[in-house]
């Protein structure tokens, strides 16, 4: 049997939208299930996201540390951002995100992993990528007057330090956790890495433009 996620969709017999955000909202779904009853879903609508594994030339990884209100506390985390923009290609985003949060680029750009943020009660769909050939960005640093951004710690570190943070449950960031262990499997391969995918390779959670 071959393991692999498959498009499935069931009777939507009704939504309602009760809350709209400026950038995510809540649905709820009247949905009839396999024995035939009618079964409400709410979840969290929401436009997705990218992250960037930053990596250097020393097997550091970059990340940031940022208070997270509905956890109650300050997380580590990767650069990361909405996709705001309806089909924005989601390379485009993870760049920006990059430039923004860290004031860094990136030469060599590859897919490292998709995941579902929380699929039991969200529609978030994450992509992360892996930025390799990186340097400081050109021109002044990105600031926003008021933004999250400037209460960010910014640090780079050795990627096997993240991953015994990671199984210790020290750090409990989703797109972290799940890049830190990821990157870790595709550099186990022969040869490292080759596994990756293409930067623009086709996201079937989030349509995009090329």
């Amino acid at each position: 049997m071959e393991i692999k996620d498959t498009s499935e969709s069931w009777e939507t017999l009704s939504t309602q939208r009760p809350f709209q955000g400026a950038k995510t909202a809540v649905a709820s779904d009247e949905v009839r299930m396999p024995d035939g009853s009618v079964a409400r879903r709410d979840y969290q609508v929401h436009p997705g996201s990218v992250c960037v594994l930053a990596l250097d030339d020393a097997g550091r990884v970059l990340v940031l540390s940022q208070y997270r209100h509905p956890v109650r506390r300050r997380l580590w985390e990767l650069p990361a951002g909405l996709l705001d923009v309806v089909g924005e290609n989601p390379l485009h985003g993870a760049q920006r995100e990059l430039y923004e949060e860290a004031h860094v680029k990136a030469e060599d750009w590859r897919v490292l992993a998709d995941f579902y943020a929380s699929p039991g009660g969200s529609d978030e769909a994450t992509r992360i990528f892996l930025a390799r050939g990186v340097s400081e960005a050109d021109g002044e640093r990105y600031a926003e007057s008021g933004s999250e951004e400037a209460d960010m710690e910014v640090t780079w570190v050795p990627l096997p330090e993240l991953v015994r943070g990671v199984l210790a449950g020290e750090l409990g960031n989703p797109g972290l956790v799940t890049g830190a262990l990821a990157l870790s499997a595709a550099l186990a391969t022969d040869p490292p890495l080759t596994s990756l995918r293409p930067a623009d390779t086709p996201w079937q959670a989030r349509p995009y433009e090329a």
